[in-house]
């Protein structure tokens, strides 16, 4: 039987799974972990939308959530409501999204110019000034402010310390800046 959660309105109210569907999941059963998906997912995506204010980044961070919930099921312990753990979860995962958004919208304000040209022309100086950072400054930029890593995930992925990825990152912002600033200076000429 499940139990439904104080506070919700109607018919589409949130409702606490079986616990015997919750330890089958985590047992690795696939029906119990689809079960336990449908009952939450669209909850997880209402939340999302409101947190992140994007309908399509929504759904995508809500299948990131259960990526996430399957794949830390065997940490869940029954001490908090299954329902809070997935919001958690899913918390957790619009952060993540919302953190990657300004990294990218960080790295395109620091190699873009401030006059308005033509998206491919602006692709084309980001790529240029990408390509102008020596290969282990450019790889370490691209995976924290493109792909959205974090340091340490960039340093496991490098296998370099952590620090040496931070220090990669902030050369990288630099050399980025004085490639725009010299070719803003050599458009004025």
């Amino acid at each position: 039987m499940r139990e439904r959660i104080p506070g919700a309105k109607g018919g589409d109210a949130l409702h606490e799974p079986d616990p015997a569907t919750v330890r089958a999941a985590i047992d690795g059963d696939l029906t119990a972990f689809t079960e336990l998906t449908r009952a939450y997912q669209a909850h997880v995506w209402r939340f999302l939308r409101h947190l992140l204010s994007d309908a399509t980044l929504a759904e995508d961070v809500t299948q990131e959530t259960f990526l996430r919930v399957y794949q830390r099921l065997r940490t869940y312990r029954a001490q908090a409501k299954f329902s809070t753990w997935v919001f958690q979860v899913a918390r957790n995962a619009g952060i993540d999204a919302l953190r990657a958004r300004a990294r990218r919208e960080r790295l395109l304000r620091a190699v873009s110019p401030p006059r308005a040209v033509a998206d491919a022309s602006l692709r084309a100086e980001i790529a240029a000034a990408l390509a102008s950072l020596p290969p282990k400054l450019r790889e370490a930029v691209v995976l924290v402010e493109v792909f959205g890593f974090t340091h340490r995930e960039v340093a496991g992925i490098l296998e370099v310390p952590e620090g040496t990825v931070k220090s990669r990152v902030f050369r990288a912002r630099g050399r980025l800046a004085a490639w725009l600033a010299e070719s803003e200076r050599v458009d004025a000429v």
